[in-house]
């Protein structure tokens, strides 16, 4: 990693060899003379970038979201203000910190909070989770501004959260395939499309996996679209209330899930890319714009790590100092899909449900796919992730709790009583 001060970094290059790259320290304050305007900083492989991260975004966590929704009953005002919400939330995090940093920092909602909300939102009341979410965002804001987001992290056994991810994710792993059942031909024009995607266009899989399926369902006569006018999104204000089930149900496991699944490896995402970033400033940042809109439906706002990934690196632009351009194109891309948030969910609600199953599966495999290899990476681990996972995939609900939580309880007890506990043959022979 480089640095752009005079003091030699601890990764440095040693003396003689080539000096790798300089991209940008996470303060954001340029030299003089040397960072040129936005305008100037612009390029259209950046506007791209960003464009594209925005249709990724859209065209498969957006579903998830859309599913929670309909899972929690709400009505189409309430939904199109979670879309609205989500999106405005995103698009400002996006523009603001970009241009503060001059790092492309993308940032999206929580997709795994979402997954968490289609299985345990239905138990509370919409007031309720509400509350949850201003919870959800103060605790986030509070741990990013203190700078103990590394030190939490560490607090809970790594695959024990890795595991809570997969059991959030494996019903959505699995709606793929029992979509075939009832839509073959939507259901495996969406599996066959991703896979050919996945191994030529893998940047792009989802959205031809999203394009397969609605040309499928075109050709079955499952489409119910009707798109009668443009319409901009009214944010409906939500009072929200406060209850100790709703607090453990769904603010516990989406703070850690946001925290863990999303916000660090989208730390991991900048670090690779040769940038400094400052878990106070991102993660602090994020946390605050997430309570603010919390009563108008957003679950949580957190940096991205997939998206992201398509605007930090070289095919946004050769230059890692220009790249900053490509957040906030991706941030200017949200505020003008959110603005019409209640068109959004028109469209996607004339889905049908199997497509919608299938294209959620398909974008959460990767996701899926990283929460079983962080669950079974350590053998000393293995047994407590494997009780994590089939806590939380189980789905059970006890005392008005959802399974994320009790699979996270069961975990965490049974990581302490298997490594703490653990003595010498000797010892354990008395």
């Amino acid at each position: 990693m480089s640095s752009k001060t005079p003091t030699p970094h601890p990764d440095a290059a040693p003396p003689g060899s080539a000096p790798p790259e300089p991209a940008h320290a996470a303060e954001g304050s340029p030299e003089p003379g040397t960072r040129p305007g936005l305008f100037r900083d612009a390029s259209l492989s950046a506007v791209l970038a960003g464009f594209v991260a925005v249709v990724v975004s859209y065209s498969g966590p957006l579903v998830i979201v859309l599913a929670a929704a309909s899972a929690g009953h709400l009505n189409t005002a309430q939904t199109s203000s979670w879309v609205w919400a989500i999106s405005i939330g995103s698009g400002l995090t996006c523009i603001a910190l970009s241009l503060r940093t001059k790092m492309p920092v993308i940032t999206a909602w929580s997709t795994p909070g979402a997954a968490l909300l289609v299985t345990s939102l239905g138990a509370y009341s919409y007031a309720e989770a509400i509350g949850a979410f201003i919870v959800t965002g103060l605790v986030i804001t509070l741990v990013g501004l203190t700078g103990v987001f590394g030190w939490l992290m560490r607090q809970v056994p790594t695959a024990v959260v890795s595991a809570m991810l997969a059991g959030i994710l494996f019903s959505f792993g699995t709606g793929v395939f029992t979509s075939l059942k009832t839509a073959p031909l939507i259901a495996g024009s969406v599996l066959v499309a991703y896979l050919l995607a996945k191994r030529w266009l893998p940047r792009y899989a989802v959205l031809v996996a999203l394009a397969a399926g609605v040309a499928a369902s075109a050709v079955s006569s499952r489409l119910d679209i009707h798109l009668d006018r443009i319409e901009l999104a009214k944010p409906v204000l939500t009072t929200p209330e406060f209850s100790l089930a709703s607090l453990i149900g769904i603010a516990v496991p989406m703070i850690l899930a946001t925290l863990a699944s999303q916000n660090a490896p989208g730390m991991a995402v900048l670090t690779a890319s040769g940038y400094e970033p400052k878990d106070r400033l991102l993660i602090g940042s994020t946390g605050l714009v997430s309570t603010a809109l919390a009563p108008f439906g957003s679950h949580a706002i957190n940096l991205a790590a997939i998206t992201a990934a398509i605007c930090t690196g070289p095919e946004s632009h050769r230059d890692p100092k220009r790249r900053y351009v490509a957040g906030v194109s991706c941030g200017a891309f949200y505020l003008l899909i959110g603005a019409f948030g209640s068109t959004l969910v028109v469209l996607f609600a004339g889905l049908p449900k199997e497509l919608v199953a299938a294209v959620a599966g398909v974008a959460l495999l990767g996701a899926l796919a990283g929460g079983l290899t962080g669950a079974v990476k350590e053998e000393k681990d293995r047994e407590a992730a494997l009780i994590t996972f089939l806590a939380t995939a189980s789905g059970v609900t006890l005392f008005g709790i959802g399974s994320a939580f009790w699979g996270l309880l069961f975990g965490v007890i049974a990581h302490f009583v298997l490594t703490r506990w653990r003595g010498t043959p000797t010892e354990l022979a008395k």
